[in-house]
């Protein structure tokens, strides 16, 4: 199965480059390795965060005792 039509919908290749040509002249070359860096630490962040709630989730339920044993 190839991802990139799901990612990108109906758009071509030259719709691609018209929004990436478009993205470079907004924010300048040096602005984007930034941007990039900031999406990806967000993402990792994200993801970080759903594999703690998942860890939560199926951990077995865990009793603490007390060391008195059954008195």
């Amino acid at each position: 199965m190839n991802i990139i039509p799901l990612l990108f919908g109906n758009l071509g290749l030259a719709e691609i480059l018209i929004i990436a040509l478009v993205v470079l002249l907004f924010f300048g070359g040096r602005k984007i390795p930034e941007l990039m860096r900031g999406l990806g630490k967000g993402v990792s962040s994200f993801k970080q965060g759903m594999n703690e709630i998942q860890d939560e989730i199926t951990k077995p339920t865990e009793k603490k005792s007390d060391g008195d044993g059954d008195r």
